[in-house]
């Protein structure tokens, strides 16, 4: 059975940081893509990052590029997200997923002043 877990969503202002976790077991995580997806209050899911099983190539979305970094440790399959000068558009549900689409639970990240 596919689990993702993620971790490390909290408040925190403008211009601050964080670092999201995502816990992955029941699959051959190291195989597989993965991505990061966000869900704003009221609106649809966005995708955030995603990144190849090798992290080789790590595409962001234009709204958080050069802000957000993505990784992976394939050893202790775990997924990550970086999160730098946080804006209040950045609140939002965030979600590791798989690139079928299986998600976690979620993170909640809000950014507030």
């Amino acid at each position: 059975e596919v689990r993702l877990e993620e971790s490390g969503g909290g408040l925190v202002q403008p211009g601050e940081s964080l670092t999201l976790a995502c816990a992955a077991s029941g699959f051959t995580f190291s195989r597989r893509a993965m991505k990061w997806v966000r869900q704003a209050p009221g609106k649809g899911l966005e995708l955030v990052s995603s990144i190849s099983s090798s992290a080789l190539v790590i595409n962001y979305a234009p709204s958080v590029k050069g802000r957000f970094t993505a990784s992976r440790d394939n050893d202790k399959k775990i997924l990550y997200l970086q999160m730098n000068n946080l804006r209040v558009e950045d609140t939002a549900t965030y979600y590791c997923a798989t690139a079928d689409d299986i998600r976690g639970q979620g993170t909640q990240v809000t950014v507030s002043s």
